[in-house]
């Protein structure tokens, strides 16, 4: 999944219709723009871990990037702060923006306003690029720091 594709996607629906997008745009929109959140973090995952190529180590670290083990990764205070500050952003929207998802797939009775909507894809946006801008070391550490159970000695 292209995370630029996805957050295309994400604003087309949020800015859909003549002033006020239908509750389903923006319930996707805010589900897409998590989801690029998402994708970019597995990928850099697989990148980082295994190279470019696609091939099945690649693929089987891509996708074993887990929602929930991922989001209590991120809420991890003690461990985030060896993370530099584009790191920590992508964190900190990693977790808001899945409970925004929640909210959006699962909260039947919640409300969402195109503004507060917009605002979620430009926190997405904004996380994305400062994580690409993190040096490759730091996201490579944080892949792991997401992807693996730690243990103790």
């Amino acid at each position: 999944m292209n995370s630029r594709e996805l957050m295309g996607t994400a604003r087309r629906l949020a800015e859909s219709g003549a002033s006020q997008p239908t509750q389903a745009d923006l319930r996707r929109a805010v589900s897409t723009a998590y989801y690029a959140l998402f994708h970019s973090l597995a990928r850099a995952g697989a990148d980082l871990l295994t190279g470019t190529s696609r091939g099945p180590a690649w693929h089987r670290v891509y996708r074993a990037l887990d929602h929930g083990k991922a989001r209590d990764a991120c809420r991890q205070q003690a461990a985030r702060r060896t993370f530099p500050k584009e790191i920590r952003v992508f964190a900190n929207a990693f977790d808001s923006l899945q409970e925004a998802r929640h909210r959006a797939d699962y909260a039947l009775d919640s409300w969402f306003s195109k503004r507060d909507v917009l605002a979620i894809i430009h926190t997405a946006e904004d996380a994305i690029g400062k994580f690409e801008q993190a040096a490759g070391r730091h996201r490579r550490s944080f892949a792991v720091h997401v992807l693996f159970k730690r243990r103790q000695p």
